[in-house]
C-alpha cells in the first residue's frame, strides 16, 4: 500500500533543541469574538503568565481547560491573530481538525522543560 504523506524533513538534534517546549497550566481561557475554532488563553509557564491564541475551540471549550497542563512552544515569535497578541503555541495533535491536546499523565510544575 503507498503512503499518500510525504516523508517529513528530517531536522538535526541541534535543531530540535533550538526549540523551547515548557509545560504550561492554563489560567484564563475564552472564546474569541467572532471566530469559530479560536480561543484565547492565559498560560502559566511558571516565570510569567503567556497570552495565547489557540485553534481549539472546536474541541475544547472554554471551561474544559482551566487548570489543564499543556505543552507551550515558547519561544516562537509572537504573532497577531483577530488582533490579539500571541505569545506562543499549543501543541495538539490532529491534521484537519483538533483531534486532542498534547498534556500529561502525571502533575507537572507548570515552567518545567520538555525534551
Amino acid at each position: 500500500m503507498e503512503s499518500t504523506q510525504t516523508e517529513p524533513s528530517l531536522i538535526s538534534i541541534d535543531e530540535f533543541r533550538r526549540l523551547e517546549l515548557r509545560v504550561g497550566r492554563v489560567a484564563t481561557a475564552e472564546k474569541v469574538a467572532g471566530a469559530d475554532k479560536l480561543l484565547k488563553l492565559s498560560v502559566d509557564i511558571g516565570t510569567e503568565t503567556r497570552q495565547v491564541v489557540a485553534g481549539i475551540a472546536t474541541k475544547y471549550s472554554p471551561e474544559q481547560l482551566i487548570g489543564k497542563s499543556v505543552i507551550l512552544v515558547v519561544n516562537l515569535k509572537p504573532a497577531v491573530i483577530r488582533g490579539i497578541e500571541s505569545r506562543g503555541m499549543i501543541l495538539a495533535a490532529g491534521e484537519k481538525e483538533v483531534e486532542a491536546l498534547a498534556t500529561f499523565l502525571e502533575p507537572v510544575q507548570p515552567g518545567s522543560r520538555v525534551k
